[in-house]
C-alpha cells in the first residue's frame, strides 16, 4: 500500500467484515516525541488467542474468497521499516484494537496520504455503522462522531 491512510481504510474494512457497529479511529502525529501512531478500535466478533498469534502472517486469513491475508502484514511491515511497532489486543465478543506506532521522522515512513477521503468513503459507505475519527496534529485536534452528528 502506498499510504497510511489506505491501511486505515484496509483496517477498517476488516472491522466491518467482523460485524463491527462502532469503529474508533485515532491519529496522533507527535513530532516533538518523534511518534506517529495509529489506533483503530472496534466493537465486532473480535479474535481469540489462537487466531491473533497468527493474524500477522501474510499467509494465515479467516477468509474463503483467498488464501492469503495481507492487510495487518502489510501494516505490521510498514511499523517496521520506520522503526515503529505494532500492539493487536483483541477478545471474541468483545473487538479488537489495533495501534501502529511509527517514527515520525524515518526517511522510510509511509506518508498519511489522503485520509480526509478515507474517513469520507468509510461513514458514507457505510451509513449504518457509528464512527469516531480524531486526529491530533501540533496544537490542535480534529473529532468528528458521526453519533453526535445524528443528534443534531
Amino acid at each position: 500500500m502506498e499510504d497510511l491512510s489506505l491501511h486505515i481504510l484496509d483496517i477498517a474494512e476488516n472491522s466491518i467484515s467482523a460485524s463491527a457497529k462502532r469503529i474508533e479511529i485515532r491519529i496522533d502525529e507527535d513530532e516533538t516525541n518523534d511518534l506517529l501512531t495509529i489506533e483503530i478500535k472496534d466493537d465486532g466478533k473480535g479474535m481469540d488467542e489462537q487466531t491473533l498469534q497468527k493474524v500477522l502472517d501474510p499467509f494465515f486469513t479467516t477468509r474463503t474468497t483467498r488464501r492469503v491475508g495481507l492487510g495487518l502484514s502489510l501494516l505490521a511491515q510498514a511499523t517496521r521499516e520506520s522503526d515503529g511497532t505494532i500492539e493487536l489486543d483483541s477478545k471474541p465478543g468483545v473487538g479488537t484494537t489495533i495501534k501502529a506506532n511509527f517514527r515520525f521522522s524515518h526517511l522510510d515512513r509511509k506518508p498519511m496520504g489522503d485520509i480526509d477521503e478515507t474517513i469520507r468513503t468509510l461513514v458514507v459507505g457505510h451509513p449504518g455503522i457509528d464512527f469516531l475519527y480524531e486526529h491530533k496534529k501540533k496544537d490542535s485536534i480534529y473529532h468528528f462522531d458521526t453519533r453526535e452528528t445524528e443528534r443534531k
